[in-house]
């Protein structure tokens, strides 16, 4: 396999790390954001949306989407399950990861940024306050969600890490690079803590790419 990734890109970050916590080590191929590699010709043929990751499989075909790779992980390679068994547990799962891959992560992705620097005039500041303020609201209703669960672990669900903590960790550490204070959220530095404490979470980390 191949993973076509951004070493700062949060939906790659989260790829990376269900593809560690799975026991997969792909081929690296980095695409640099920074320069709108991805927005090239080259790339465009492997992702014809041009965006970052995508997943080549040994027989040559390209899975894209971060949620639909992961999908395709968790049924392909099934142990350790990163969804529990129970519906309404994956329904309380799939809700935490959807905060972050719905509500926080896509207004404040690469693209969006860049529009409103460019079209809108938008400085630092402002990037740095409108990314804010989506983070916010969206760890706001994580903590409260966390904190209403008085069975779980060190994690987001239960005693291991879930599809929630895959999508969790990236947008803790796009928090940072906006300068979020992260205080307000104890529970999520709680699990960020826990999660730092696993080879797959430190292998997956931006720092840790051949790219960074």
């Amino acid at each position: 396999m191949k993973l076509y990734s951004f070493f700062r890109s949060g939906t790659s970050h989260r790829l990376r790390i269900a593809l560690h916590l799975k026991g997969l080590t792909p081929d690296y191929v980095p695409v640099d954001l920074r320069v709108d590699e991805q927005a090239e010709a080259p790339f465009k043929a492997i992702n014809p949306q041009g965006l970052v990751p995508a997943l080549e499989l040994d027989n040559g075909q390209v899975l894209i989407q971060s949620p639909a790779i992961i999908e395709w992980l968790e049924e392909r390679y099934p142990t350790p399950a990163l969804l529990p068994a129970d519906p309404l547990a994956r329904a309380q799962v799939r809700a935490l990861a959807a905060i972050v891959g719905c509500d926080v992560h896509p207004i404040n992705n690469r693209r969006i940024l860049q529009t409103l620097r460019k079209q809108f005039g938008a400085d630092e500041a402002a990037i740095n306050a409108w990314c804010a303020t989506w983070i916010a609201a969206g760890f706001d209703a994580i903590e409260a969600l966390l904190a209403q669960d008085t069975t779980r672990g060190s994690y987001c669900f239960g005693g291991a890490p879930s599809l929630a903590d895959v999508y969790l960790i990236p947008q803790v550490e796009s928090a940072r690079r906006f300068g979020v204070d992260m205080a307000a959220w104890p529970l999520i530095r709680a699990v960020d803590a826990a999660c730092a404490e696993l080879p797959a979470f430190a292998r997956a980390a931006p720092a840790a790419q051949p790219d960074a």
